[in-house]
């Protein structure tokens, strides 16, 4: 690649970082309230599922009812009927897990459980039969998910209680450093590139 496409491709990227360096405090911001969010997830596991299972809920309520809008907007065709039995099983769904938010949370801590032992069980059989590049990795990650399984089964219903507030407050952690680390790196990526940009220009002459 010849210095002044070099040069080009600089300034667009440039030009680029330069629209989302625009809006870095915002992600910076997102970043940390999620943090702190996921922080207090950790810390109150029990209130933090309880609070997890009632916005799936009422998600389940939000759903169920477009979903049902949407069968009736389209009452000629064949999937009518479809569409409106899956509107009042997401309104059922919704419904008991308002109604009971504690056998809601155990039961979605039993499906992860049964899950993450399927998940690890597949991993660690793909492993030992493919024996492919970096194979061991896999065996371990599918031996870890599958220990994580059993942990969970084991101390299920109990585990019920704390499991779903703990994953969505250590998801919410990692999404909130991986934005602010995102906002910095943006910040400071584009101060460099442009420094070295300008350098370059100095030394080249004007980008035709």
């Amino acid at each position: 690649m010849t210095a002044n496409a070099q040069n080009r491709a600089a300034v667009v990227v440039a030009v680029d970082l330069s629209d989302i360096r625009k809006s870095w405090g915002w992600f910076l911001a997102l970043g940390i309230v999620q943090i702190i969010v996921g922080t207090l997830a950790v810390g109150f596991v029990f209130s933090s599922t309880l609070a997890s299972v009632v916005i799936l809920g009422v998600l389940l309520l939000i759903a169920a009812g477009a979903q049902m809008a949407l069968a009736m907007l389209a009452r000629d065709w064949d999937g009518f009927y479809l569409f409106l039995l899956l509107g009042f099983l997401y309104g059922v769904a919704g419904f008991l897990t308002l109604q009971y938010p504690l056998l809601a949370a155990e039961g979605l801590t039993l499906m992860l459980a049964a899950l993450l032992l399927v998940v690890g069980l597949f991993r660690i059989a793909v492993a030992l039969l493919g024996h492919f590049p970096s194979w061991g990795w896999v065996l371990f990650n599918g031996v870890v998910t599958l220990l994580l399984g059993l942990a969970i089964w084991q101390q299920w219903p109990a585990s019920g209680l704390w499991v779903v507030g703990m994953l969505v407050g250590i998801e919410l952690i990692v999404n909130g450093v991986t934005w602010s680390v995102l906002a910095v790196g943006v910040r400071t990526g584009l101060s460099r590139l442009t420094g070295r940009g300008g350098n370059d220009e100095c030394e080249s002459g004007p980008v035709a």
